[in-house]
């Protein structure tokens, strides 16, 4: 039988040599936006400041809701508020942004509580908190993405709206019809992941377990759930934030000349 990997032996070390390959990259990153004219020097430096002192905070918070129920809820609910409101901000800058809740709310509670109730995942933080927050981001992104894309289409496409309302259509139906399409290449970036795993990409939980000490059979079949637990989320989300643009729940203010 072969030994066992532990994770110290393959976990990167928390050293000055990581402080020092992290701001090398951050500076080259930053350089590369700064030389090609791509406008976003300043904001990829403050980025990686900002995500470095978050995950520092996470860190020890997740200490503390590793060991106590409460606040492991306390901790899943503000990961879910900041979600809500950072896809909502970017979608809108009006009030309707908090029916962003709706989407990644239905996409991901009831996997997280299908997932808890068939015992796949224990009700502890340690399997909750990475699961619950794999889902969450995939909800975010693919409802910013479809919430965009759709109000955009509805923008710029305003005339075709009314001309299909002009031969009987309702306006949810109206919108329903010019917005659908855009709306959906939300999906592209989850099924190309999906598509893709193994052969082009190797995909962060597949390496986390790789590194924490697990077999290769167990990091793909827990890859393999991410996966495709992510399309439900994400098709979800796509789904109903279309219903709520097409409604007219979520809104943008006009443009003024």
């Amino acid at each position: 039988m072969s030994p066992v990997i532990t994770s110290a032996s393959t976990l990167l070390p928390v050293n000055t040599t990581l402080g020092a390959v992290l701001f090398v990259l951050l500076a080259a990153a930053a350089g590369v936006a700064a030389v090609a004219g791509l406008g976003h020097a300043r904001a990829i430096v403050l980025a990686g400041v900002r995500a470095a002192v978050q995950l520092a905070a996470v860190a020890l918070v997740i200490r503390w809701a590793l060991e106590s129920l409460p606040l492991l809820f306390v901790f899943l609910l503000v990961m879910f508020a900041v979600a809500v409101r950072t896809a909502g901000r970017r979608i809108t800058s009006d009030r309707s942004w908090r029916w962003v809740a709706v989407p990644i709310a239905m996409g991901v509670a009831p996997v997280v509580l299908a997932l808890v109730t068939c015992g796949l995942v224990p009700l502890r933080g340690i399997a909750l908190i990475p699961v619950s927050g794999i889902l969450i981001g995939g909800a975010l992104t693919a409802t910013v993405l479809a919430g965009r894309r759709a109000l955009e289409e509805l923008e710029t496409r305003h005339g075709e709206v009314e001309a299909a309302m002009s031969i009987g259509l309702l306006d949810r139906q109206a919108r329903l019809e010019i917005a659908r399409t855009a709306a959906a290449g939300a999906l592209i970036p989850a099924l190309d992941q999906t598509r893709t795993v193994g052969l082009v990409t190797l995909p962060g939980a597949f390496v986390g377990m790789l590194l924490g000490g697990a077999s290769p059979l167990m990091a793909g079949a827990v890859q393999l759930f991410v996966l495709v637990a992510l399309l439900e989320v994400e098709a979800v989300a796509v789904a109903l934030v279309l219903e709520l643009v097409a409604r007219g729940r979520v809104t943008r203010p006009p443009r003024h000349a």
